[in-house]
Order: C-alpha cells, then structure tokens, then sequence
C-alpha cells in the first residue's frame, strides 16, 4: 500500500516515489484503483478519510455536482441518530450497486464488442453466401452451356 504523509505545511508527500503530490494527484490514485493510505506526519493518524472528503469537495464546486443541497442537509441529518450507521452501509452498498451495473452496460455497448459482432455476422453472411456463387466443380461453366 502506498504511503502519502500530511506535513504540517499541508504538503502531500508520496513517499514511493519520493516526490510532492497535489490533491489531484491523489485523486489519479483513486481512479487508477492504486490503494493507498494518507497519514498526519505529526499524529501519526490516518487522515485518508479527510483527504478523500475534501477531494470530493473540491469537485463537488466545479460542473455538474453528485450530491445536491437536500441530499447533503439529509445526510448531515443522519449523523448522531440510531441510522447514522445503517445510512453508510446503505450508501456503499448503493453505490456498489451502481457501478456493477455501470459496468454491465458499459461491455453492453461496448463500440469494440459490438463492432466484433457485426464484423462476426457479415463474415457469417458472406460465408453463406460462397456456395452460391461459386459454380459446383460437377455442373458446366455457363459459357459452354449454349
């Protein structure tokens, strides 16, 4: 797992490759599914959480935001009461859900798979077609026939 420390300057440090990160840098970690964890140089605490919230955040500012202000109050609501547990598995789970399906229908229509299939069943019609227009070596070419 890769380790990124949080130095008291809020510099982000990836120490596999021994370099400065920014927030998008950690962010390209995410979608390239690489694990990682960001600790607090000073406490020695996992602050991974922290930084992905503020991620989202930021994103949340630009374009087309995830969660509207009725969804974020609602879930602000949660925290303290008896569901504030059931809502995060919910919420996992719901999005577990979502991307399994994003999937299905991203290899549904897939332009690859697709254009693989139709090249498979113009091949298919084609080879249907060769005993038809190649003459049977027993029947004579159409010339000697008249």
């Amino acid at each position: 797992m890769r380790v990124i420390r949080k130095y008291p300057n809020r510099r982000l440090y990836d120490t596999e490759r021994s370099a400065y990160v920014t927030l998008e840098g950690i962010r390209q970690l995410v979608l390239d599914k690489i694990p990682f964890q960001v600790i607090d140089k000073q406490t020695n605490e996992d602050i991974t959480r922290s930084i992905l919230l503020q991620i989202i955040s930021e994103s949340e500012g630009g374009g087309v935001p995830v969660f509207s202000t009725e969804v974020l109050q609602q879930i602000i609501r949660f925290y303290g009461g008896a569901l504030q547990g059931m809502l995060g598995e919910y919420l996992a789970r719901s999005v577990a859900l979502f991307v399994e399906q994003q999937n299905q229908l991203h290899t549904a229509i897939n332009p690859v798979s697709i254009l693989s299939e139709m090249t498979q069943k113009n091949i298919e019609f084609w080879v249907s077609l060769l005993p038809i227009t190649r003459p049977s070596p027993t029947s004579p070419p159409a010339d000697e026939s008249s």
